[in-house]
């Protein structure tokens, strides 16, 4: 029971820490690389990315990796590959 309607989505609203997007070095991104590229549907991975001024991080299983239009689809959220700065991969298949 909420005493107050909407008060949870105003803080919520409120507490958002807006932050600039990280640049990736060329390291990090060679690292990136190779691990998107082992990255197969059915696979347990943690995604950080960033969007709409956040830093946000997505655990679940991969639903679909999409090379040709550039994204990752971990359960329902769709995630572009240009919006990824870290995967680490949970549970491999097999």
């Amino acid at each position: 029971f909420a005493a107050l309607k909407g008060l949870p989505e105003a803080l919520a609203k409120k507490e958002k820490m807006i932050v600039p997007k990280p640049q990736l070095s060329e390291d990090h991104f060679a690292r990136l690389d190779y691990i998107m590229h082992q990255v197969r549907k059915g696979m347990i991975v943690a995604v950080t990315y960033y969007f709409q001024e956040e830093c946000l991080k997505k655990t679940g299983i991969v639903a679909k990796v999409d090379a040709e239009c550039r994204f990752i689809q971990i359960v329902d959220t769709k995630i572009l590959f240009d919006h990824i700065l870290d995967v680490e991969i949970i549970e491999s298949l097999g």
